[in-house]
């Protein structure tokens, strides 16, 4: 039978197996903004705090005392048969899967169910090698249920027009492969006041190679004596940062180079509203790792931001270069410090710049927006 859901709206069975990572707020925060259907979330390891407002089915609480047993179970097996004893005979209404893995894990329950599924790429998974796969137990299936999932699933997600076109080389099916932008929340985050700007160059990532920290602590080098009251502030945890931080030191900057670790979201983005810019300076890993969008541009840009980044990968269809912020070659800390200095020693083009960033994320990302046109489309997997 149905799952019973609030006002009886039909639900969405959002399907992450690492739920509620500080790193991944986009997955609730789309969630969060469902107005015809109603999410309950399903995966299963609790990363985070799971939010009041939802249900959440975890494989965990079925055997509390091996939480981590079961799940590495679990993974390993791809056995369905602990999502069906958390729905308990319920059935949800559409099945969406964030991530190519969650996707090929989701099929067979969506078929069982005879409930469409949906699922979402959000960059990793469209973008990394098969040696990459196959080099974590956690994604090693994959590969090799990925024709599976193209042949079978319903509605394939796409977080960028160049996560597409990723797929479509990968044998996807065009019709049922679109670009949906999750989008950001433009009513709950404000434009910043010019009076709340701080000498402050903010970064916000996972403390990994594909995000390229290392190039922007080198960029900022180069500039910081020009400006010597700038800091750096990098948001993020990561198993990079113990490198990181040694890097700082080398490179005489380490007193100006603060390491938050992983915050809160409502803390990044007041962070966010203090900086002067957003630097993004990604690069494609020599797995093959590219930055499948860069949701964090879309929040600076929210806020009033501007924001440099390396012009490669989803970037391109977040930062618009010389008019919202600017596009700089990967592994370039010249191109990227000299951009950097361009719109630190000049409030007028920062000030421009944040403004037009806001006006297009209102025109072209707003959440509540991208939320409806996605029920849409759940509502066109049930007709």
């Amino acid at each position: 039978m149905p799952i019973s859901p609030p006002q009886n709206k039909p639900v969405v069975a959002v399907m992450r197996h690492n739920l509620f990572r500080v790193s991944e707020v986009f997955i609730t925060e789309q969630a969060r903004n469902l107005r015809r259907y109603a999410p309950v979330f399903l995966g299963r390891l609790r990363h985070g705090p799971a939010p009041e407002w939802a249900e959440t089915l975890a494989v965990e609480d079925l055997w509390p005392g091996g939480r981590l047993a079961l799940a590495g179970w679990q993974m390993l097996s791809r056995s369905i048969a602990p999502y069906e004893a958390l729905l308990a005979g319920r059935r949800p209404a559409v099945i969406h899967a964030h991530f190519g893995i969650e996707g090929t894990y989701a099929l067979p329950l969506a078929e069982k169910l005879g409930v469409p599924l949906v699922t979402t790429f959000h960059g990793f998974d469209a973008t990394l090698s098969t040696a990459g796969f196959f080099a974590s137990p956690a994604w090693a299936w994959y590969p090799l249920l990925r024709a599976r999932l193209a042949r079978r699933g319903n509605l394939f997600l796409c977080a960028s027009h160049f996560i597409r076109e990723r797929l479509l080389d990968q044998g996807f099916p065009q019709e049922r492969t679109r670009v949906h932008y999750i989008g950001v929340d433009c009513a709950g985050i404000t434009p910043r006041a010019a009076a709340e700007e701080e000498d402050i160059i903010l970064h916000v990532a996972r403390l990994v190679e594909v995000k390229g920290t290392a190039y922007l602590i080198r960029a900022f080098a180069h500039l910081a004596p020009q400006f010597p009251r700038m800091r750096l502030v990098i948001i993020g945890g990561g198993p990079l940062r113990g490198r990181l931080e040694q890097m700082a030191r080398e490179s005489g900057v380490a007193h100006r180079v603060e390491f938050m670790g992983a915050l809160p979201h409502a803390q990044v983005l007041g962070w966010m509203r203090r900086a002067a810019l957003l630097a993004l300076p990604s690069v494609r890993t020599s797995s093959g790792r590219v930055e499948g969008l860069g949701m964090v541009t879309l929040e600076a840009a929210a806020t009033g931001v501007p924001a440099v980044g390396s012009g490669l990968g989803g970037i391109r269809e977040t930062i618009l270069d010389g008019e919202t912020g600017f596009l700089v070659p990967e592994r370039d800390c010249e191109a990227l410090a000299a951009r950097m200095r361009c719109l630190l020693a000049d409030a007028e083009l920062r000030h421009r710049m944040g403004a037009a960033a806001r006006a297009r994320a209102v025109r072209a990302f707003d959440i509540e927006r991208q939320t409806a046109l996605l029920e849409a489309l759940y509502d066109e997997m049930r007709a």
